[in-house]
């Protein structure tokens, strides 16, 4: 019995020892939930689809205004659209144009050359002076046009109007053939006058250039407003008030606001005449309508140019320099209706 024992004891440490499986033990795991992903509905934009570029023969052209007039922005293109070609890449016009732009021409400037019309011709492409159009004195029904609307033309040198200077970089340049003036026996000028044929050429011209571009009223000026202490052109004869009146372009004063200015200014305008604080507010309302003259206080050379400039374009009958009466009143109107903004 013993043995017996003693054989099934044994049997079992041997069992024991054995090398053992491994065994997987489960254990319970709550199944995931599956997210199905929503399909993307996509709702369709309210924005208005752009004009497509034209493209004639391998060049572009944009011209329709897709921006907001009412603050002078515009995306036509009068010419091509120059673009980059940045080696190795493509330059794609997919979002093309952005509505925030609006055009470098800003200014209309008109000019007389002071030669005939073969010298005109060979200064203004040959020299170091330009202008984008040059109006002839022969006649025809030609323009020349010298330089691209979208290129600077040297024209206008060193000049200002109102906050801007340099107006190279943002004006058209017009220049008309006339012989500009001579000088009489007391050193007065005498101003040669323009054709019916050349204004109405000019007139044309700036009215185009004006539509276009937008360019207002106040920024349609004679060579002799943005350089006064150095210009004379296009001189007291150019025809200001008959641009204005016949064809829209430029500025002019209203006779009746004129009118009571000048009533008022007669009560005591030759009294304060040289007093240092008058002199200081007729140059402070000469720069705020728009001219680059110094607040001196004196009647100074460079007052009296810029008054006389003032006088070609706005009261041509006497251009003599002298702040009267009258050109203050003229100034003042001026003011009125024309505001800075």
């Amino acid at each position: 019995m013993r043995k017996i024992l003693y054989f099934i004891g044994l049997g079992t440490i041997i069992l024991s020892c054995a090398p053992q499986k491994n065994v997987k033990t489960s254990s319970y795991r709550p199944k995931a939930t599956t997210v199905q992903p929503k399909t993307v509905t996509k709702t369709p934009t309210s924005e208005k689809a752009k004009p497509q570029v034209t493209n004639d023969r391998g060049v572009e052209f944009f011209t329709t205004n897709i921006a907001d007039a009412a603050k002078n922005d515009n995306t036509i293109s009068y010419g091509s659209i120059v673009s980059a070609k940045p080696a190795g890449y493509k330059v794609v016009k997919t979002y093309f144009p952005a509505i925030a732009q609006n055009f470098r021409q800003r200014y209309l400037i008109l000019h007389y050359t002071a030669l005939p019309d073969d010298k005109s011709i060979t200064v203004l492409t040959q020299q170091a002076v330009s202008a984008h159009y040059l109006v002839n004195n022969t006649g025809d029904n030609e323009i020349y046009q010298l330089v691209d609307e979208n290129k600077r033309s040297y024209h206008a040198g060193v000049s200002s109007w109102r906050t801007d200077k340099n107006l190279n970089d943002t004006s058209i340049g017009i220049e008309i053939v006339n012989s500009g003036y001579t000088a009489d026996s007391i050193g007065k000028r005498i101003f040669v006058p323009f054709s019916d044929a050349q204004i109405k050429k000019v007139a044309a011209l700036a009215k185009d250039i004006i539509t276009r571009y937008q360019i207002p009223a106040t920024n349609v000026l004679a060579h002799s407003d943005i350089a006064p202490t150095r210009k004379q052109d296009p001189g007291p004869l150019f025809p200001w008030k008959r641009l204005y009146d016949e064809y829209q372009i430029g500025m002019w004063y209203d006779q009746e606001t004129k009118q009571s200015y000048h009533d008022l200014a007669m009560m005591d305008f030759a009294a304060k005449y040289n007093e240092s604080s008058f002199i200081f507010n007729v140059q402070t309302q000469l720069q705020k309508f728009g001219y680059g003259v110094e607040l001196s206080g004196k009647w100074d050379d460079a007052t009296k140019k810029t008054i006389e400039a003032f006088q070609y374009h706005f009261r041509p009958q006497n251009y003599d320099g002298i702040m009267d009466a009258e050109t203050w009143a003229i100034l003042q109107a001026l003011l009125q209706k024309y505001p800075v903004k």
